[in-house]
């Protein structure tokens, strides 16, 4: 792309409630929307929760992040915000770049579908055209190492299988950041070897690249920045 990938928090702060909730009056949602304060956001109601608190950090090209802290930090939740899965309760999150989320094993895949299958629907969600999808099939299939597994439905792979294959697709998109949440905790030390050589690479290609791993043993590498999250708070960079 013509600019420089680029990530900005500015007080951002996240509300959930323990409960499921199904309705929302219209007046909340339009008050939502245009991101009102005041006492209605300020103020947690029954079951409410603040998961993330007046998080203010920036990330530029080439930044390869760990994100680090204890289950409910928030991590993930940061990592939504950035992919837009959802959007922040108060203040504003700017994101400069296409993005290439892998939250979660198997990442939108379906599993009636072949592994081919979803190697395409997957590209172009993340922006691709189906000549290149095409003509990066084969490469993608390779460095998944699924071989002559690509034409059976993905229900049937393994969770190291469906890993590798989401992990394959992302970092041949011309995404500009790529989010990758507990991506090493199913695969084998061969491949995350080759993981860690691929990260280093885009980082060094002006990517910016957030893991988010309670293990950095697992990582093979120094990250350059390392961001550390409690309770919703940013307490150390």
């Amino acid at each position: 792309m013509s600019f420089d990938a680029a990530i900005k928090f500015c007080d951002v702060w996240k509300k959930y409630s323990r409960r499921e909730i199904f309705h929302r009056s219209l007046r909340e949602d339009a008050m939502g929307m245009l991101g009102a304060s005041g006492a209605m956001q300020d103020d947690l109601k029954v079951d409410e929760f603040w998961a993330l608190s007046n998080l203010n950090f920036e990330l530029s090209a080439g930044d390869c992040v760990s994100f680090e802290g204890h289950n409910g930090s928030g991590k993930t939740t940061i990592l939504k915000l950035i992919s837009r899965v959802t959007r922040p309760t108060r203040g504003g999150v700017d994101v400069c770049g296409r993005v290439a989320p892998l939250l979660e094993v198997g990442p939108g895949f379906h599993p009636d579908l072949t592994g081919r299958e979803n190697i395409y629907m997957n590209g172009t969600i993340l922006g691709m055209t189906i000549s290149e999808v095409r003509n990066l099939e084969r490469k993608i299939v390779d460095y998944a190492e699924i071989g002559e597994f690509v034409g059976t439905p993905v229900k049937k792979y393994s969770s190291g299988m469906l890993m590798r294959l989401g992990f394959s697709i992302a970092i041949h998109s011309s995404s500009d950041i790529f989010l990758f949440d507990e991506i090493f905790s199913v695969a084998d030390s061969d491949f995350r070897k080759k993981c860690k050589e691929s990260i280093v690479d885009l980082s060094r290609n002006g990517k910016i690249v957030i893991l988010v791993n309670h293990d950095r043993e697992n990582y093979g590498f120094q990250p350059t920045r390392s961001l550390v999250f409690e309770h919703g708070y940013l307490i150390a960079s």
